[in-house]
């Protein structure tokens, strides 16, 4: 860390040149992250995770500080103004620690090792920015979240709880150390743990609609109190669920929340797109972050709801979603990961209405009163507000009114906005969620084919931009090389993209790309019949449960056992098996933590299938698959007069008619168990 009097950074602004003086430059200085270069001018002297940080920490005989985060992470904010700016703080963690600094987008792998050892120390989920202490031989001693810079009535203060550690690390080593060798001992148990193998029937997807019943708020609904999660993955597989069984309560929960989600503050009712969670159980009031992950899980989930029940309500929502990343994330054909929470310093500014102010933008558009008022009831921004000072954040109040030039008073009102900078804009490029986002435009290609399209041009992207040389990599920055080699997710969201990349173009290069990186995968993350996050040299299991986004764990096996079908490849399939009995107890203890591994259930139990015809009669095989909606079933090109329908085991239906053929098709569902 350099302190300078004054450091200059010259920033190009058009044809301008602007220089900005900064007190402390830290090494984060020469990172790629913006998270991370986020906090290059705190007075602590921050480093990157690496060698160099923990040999410093051995060197000197000192603890590590380390904290996660993101760039978009609003707590991140405030603890940084609080704590990281504040010199008093810093010279606390210069004098006594080595700080280090990771970006949980970045380095996944890392988060989530830190993660199970806050949850196994505090015996709750965790969340961002992370705070870990550590002993220089990277022991843990002790695992927190968000810290205030004093001690509040909620939570200890930064000061007092280092202040204690460094000084119990200075006075009573042996007692700090055998703190951290106890917490070593429980880690390495945790992490060792290995499943067994078992069996499992479709009983469990029973027992997991039962699970997601229990938790379903009737009132508001979807799942949980507050805060309250969007749950995308969880209702993605109900709908999975009622195309296979038909169950009337899978596609009611999913219908009602996915409804009250797109009516409520969670979804940006003037410009699209939806919040990262709601503070509030009536999906009212927002984290104001958006990510791209949780709005590609969200336009997935509503796209297959319309191959259900087609309203143009649940198309509008799509549409609109989409359209929102498009506008602010999409940049040279890929997009960016995620927008802040905060404007100008202020979180939901750029969001949130004055009553009045939006009233007279309105007014001056020639709106009348009547229709100004039936507007602004309709979205739900009063004089009272349900936000912060008074300010209102868009909902639909009510479904019943239906206020005229509805659209044109949402630009009106997105000009407003304009008086207020956006939110900044991650620019970081992630393989693992543009390839959601690729599977949800596949997926909305039910509604419009235009969708299938773009999907294919973000594979294709994606390919061209983050694999060179053969070598997958997890992130892109623009004017910066590839450094970060391709995690557990990448793979896994790219094949599972690939492969409806495959079935809507019939050009099996997506498939043996798809299947070359699947076996790579194998090889480079799948260890004694375990799935770690990375092959780095940090080591972290992947999760089973669904988390933030859904586990690449159970996508990666759900691409196994596709791509065994398509490819016709016995042994891969077996394979595929022999990872789900892994895990099966699992599943089977706590069915709604692991919504899509139920989908590893029916597709074990039910089978995925394949629908092969020629070219000339594939559109036939397209209407049957749409016509039957069966989750799992996929259009392969074969030259043959023959239609047919096939498992991996066995070719089942036979016909030169689709009509018959479909008739088969259907017999075989009813009765396959």
């Amino acid at each position: 860390m350099k302190k300078i009097g004054k450091f200059l950074i010259i920033l190009l602004l058009g044809v301008n040149m602007q220089a900005v003086e900064y007190k402390y430059t830290n090494s984060l200085i020469d990172e790629d992250s913006p998270y991370l270069r986020q906090h290059a001018h705190n007075p602590v002297h921050w480093m990157p995770w690496g060698e160099e940080a923990f040999a410093k920490a051995k060197n000197e005989h000192k603890l590590i500080f380390l904290s996660i985060g993101y760039s978009t992470c609003h707590w991140c904010h405030v603890m940084e103004r609080e704590t990281f700016e504040d010199e008093k703080s810093a010279k606390l963690l210069n004098d006594n620690f080595v700080s280090i600094k990771v970006d949980r987008e970045e380095r996944p792998d890392i988060d989530k090792y830190y993660q199970d050892v806050f949850y196994l120390l505090n015996k709750k989920g965790g969340g961002w920015p992370l705070t870990i202490v550590m002993t220089p031989q990277r022991k843990v001693i002790y695992a927190g979240t968000y810290l205030p810079p004093e001690k509040r009535s909620y939570s200890p203060g930064f000061g007092d709880i280092m202040s204690f550690i460094a000084d119990k690390y200075k006075n009573s080593p042996k007692e700090i150390q055998k703190s951290a060798d106890s917490i070593e001992n429980a880690i390495s148990r945790y992490t060792s743990v290995k499943g067994e193998k078992g069996s499992v029937d479709l009983s469990v997807v029973d027992e997991f609609i039962k699970d997601v019943k229990a938790n379903y708020d009737n009132i508001y609904k979807g799942i949980g109190s507050s805060p309250k999660f969007p749950h995308a993955s969880t209702f993605d597989t109900l709908l999975d669920v009622y195309r296979v069984t038909k169950n009337q309560d899978a596609l009611k929960m999913s219908e009602e929340a996915l409804r009250a989600m797109a009516n409520g503050g969670i979804n940006d009712q003037i410009e699209g797109g939806f919040f990262r969670y709601s503070v509030d159980g009536a999906w009212t009031i927002p984290h104001f972050e958006k990510m791209l992950y949780t709005n590609a899980e969200l336009i997935q989930a509503c796209s297959k709801l319309y191959g259900i029940k087609a309203t143009d309500f649940t198309k509008e929502v799509v549409e609109k979603t989409i359209q929102n990343m498009d506008d602010r994330f999409l940049t040279d054909g890929l997009y960016r990961s995620a927008s802040d929470a905060d404007s100008e310093g202020v979180e939901g500014k750029y969001f949130v209405f004055d009553e009045k102010e939006a009233s007279l933008a309105l007014k001056k558009a020639g709106f009348k009163q009547k229709n100004i008022e039936d507007i602004l009831y309709y979205l739900g921004i009063t004089r009272v507000g349900n936000f912060e000072n008074g300010k209102s954040n868009p909902i639909v109040s009510t479904e019943e009114v239906e206020p005229k030039n509805l659209e044109k008073a949402k630009e009106i009102l997105k000009r407003l906005r304009g008086k207020v900078k956006y939110p900044f804009i991650d620019d970081k490029i992630l393989t693992s969620w543009n390839s959601l986002m690729a599977s949800a435009l596949f997926e909305a290609g039910i509604i419009d084919t235009k969708y299938s399209q773009k999907a294919l041009a973000l594979v294709q992207n994606l390919l061209e931009k983050l694999k060179k040389d053969g070598v997958l990599y997890h992130q892109l920055l623009v004017g910066k090389d590839l450094k970060v080699k391709g995690l557990l997710e990448d793979y896994a969201f790219l094949a599972d993209a690939l492969i409806s990349a495959y079935e809507y173009t019939m050009d099996k290069k997506y498939l043996n790309i798809a299947l070359d990186l699947t076996n790579k995968a194998i090889k480079k993350f799948y260890i004694n019949g375990v799935w770690y996050l990375s092959d780095m040299d940090f080591k972290s299991i992947a999760p089973l449960e669904d988390a933030s986004y859904r586990s690449a764990q159970v996508v990666m096996i759900k691409d196994i056992y596709t791509l065994a079908l398509l490819s016709g490849d016995i042994k891969l399939y077996e394979k595929a098996q022999s990872m789900l009995s892994m895990v099966v107890t699992r599943i089977k203890n706590h069915p709604s933590a692991y919504p899509e591994a139920i989908k590893l259930v029916i597709i074990s139990k039910k089978g995925a299938m394949e629908l092969k015809g020629p070219k000339s009669r594939l559109s036939e095989l397209r209407k049957i698959k749409t016509e039957i909606n069966y989750p799992y079933m996929y259009i392969v090109q074969e030259k043959q007069d023959m239609l047919q329908a096939c498992s991996i085991k066995q070719c089942f239906a036979f016909s030169k008619d689709s009509k018959e053929l479909k008739k088969q098709i259907l017999r075989y569902i009813s009765t396959y168990n």
